[in-house]
């Protein structure tokens, strides 16, 4: 890359972080052999706060924060992080240079090793499932109101250990995370991402850099895949209408089917015994005005209501 010697790219120290951090070194790599690209780890708020629930501790750039400032003190070029983790609102002076081909979306099922569930669906009556997720919790307990829920934080390895360790039956995790870091053996079952949502973002990965660093900006446009931007810029604009985040149950799928943009998009009380679900379809070029438009939708059927409580609750 002219002008360009060396490139830091700054990334959370969890082991999923790191590889998502790691195969962009390698692309980048691959396409500018002689481009010195280090890696530098930067711990976030969301990743020094173990001990408490997401939806305890706020939302607002709980993984990303940090890496941001340290774009804008110019100690970092490019910050990796998983899209679902970025605000719908992000620093000014920075942007969202790409959006990588998006891995599998759906949730999955890790059944505890000795109690060897292939569903779970067979989880018996009052059952105990691990999530860390609110929309997880939400999407269970509608489909499964018998069962107990028990919160989990923590990296990949972290969560397989508490899990053994536990009387719990199962967690629910992202497909992706568990596919990259080569633990695919441990899925019991994957989700039907139509019927269990995933979150906005979900399985993509967003390189994010200083909107002026023009040649940084040009060199990762040939990481950015179309389809995924527009399905997910689909989905960030509904959550950006509803002003939604860690703290409330909301989930969507947004993808191209052919020459279509298809998105559907639910809102859910805490406790799973309400919700409004819908969806909507258009062309690819207008996902970001039709992710609007299906948020004022699940609005006006019932989740401004929704959200309000839990928003009362949570004040």
């Amino acid at each position: 890359m002219s002008g360009r010697t060396s490139i830091i790219l700054g990334s959370r120290g969890s082991e999923l972080a790191l590889w998502q951090t790691r195969w962009v070194q390698h692309e980048l790599t691959r396409l500018h052999p002689t481009l010195n690209i280090k890696v530098q780890v930067i711990k976030t708020q969301g990743d020094k706060i173990l001990d408490a629930p997401l939806s305890k501790i706020g939302d607002k750039g709980l993984f990303t924060k940090e890496l941001e400032r340290a774009l804008l003190d110019h100690r970092v070029d490019i910050a990796v992080h998983s899209l679902k983790d970025i605000p719908t609102q992000i620093e000014e002076g920075l942007t969202i240079a790409a959006i990588c081909e998006r891995e599998n979306v759906s949730d999955v099922f890790i059944s505890h090793p000795n109690r060897k569930h292939a569903h779970l669906a067979d989880v018996p009556l009052g059952g105990t499932i691990a999530t860390g997720s609110l929309r997880r919790k939400c999407q269970l307990l509608r489909i499964r109101p018998d069962l107990e829920i028990a919160d989990i934080r923590g990296n990949l390895g972290t969560r397989i250990e508490k899990l053994a360790a536990s009387p719990w039956d199962g967690m629910l995790l992202a497909k992706a995370g568990v596919s990259r870091l080569g633990r695919s053996e441990l899925i019991s079952e994957v989700l039907s991402p139509q019927e269990f949502l995933p979150a906005v973002g979900q399985g993509a990965l967003a390189i994010e850099t200083r909107k002026k660093d023009d040649k940084v900006v040009l060199l990762l446009h040939f990481l950015d895949h179309l389809a995924t931007r527009r399905a997910t810029l689909g989905e960030r604009a509904l959550l950006r209408r509803l002003e939604g985040g860690c703290q409330i149950p909301i989930g969507a799928y947004g993808r191209i089917e052919g020459d279509t943009f298809k998105l559907d998009a639910f809102i859910g009380s805490l406790d799973g015994k309400r919700s409004v679900r819908s969806s909507i379809e258009g062309s690819p070029d207008a996902s970001e005005q039709l992710g609007v438009t299906l948020a004022e939708k699940l609005l006006a059927n019932g989740g401004e209501a929704i959200l309000e409580e839990i928003r009362q609750v949570s004040a």
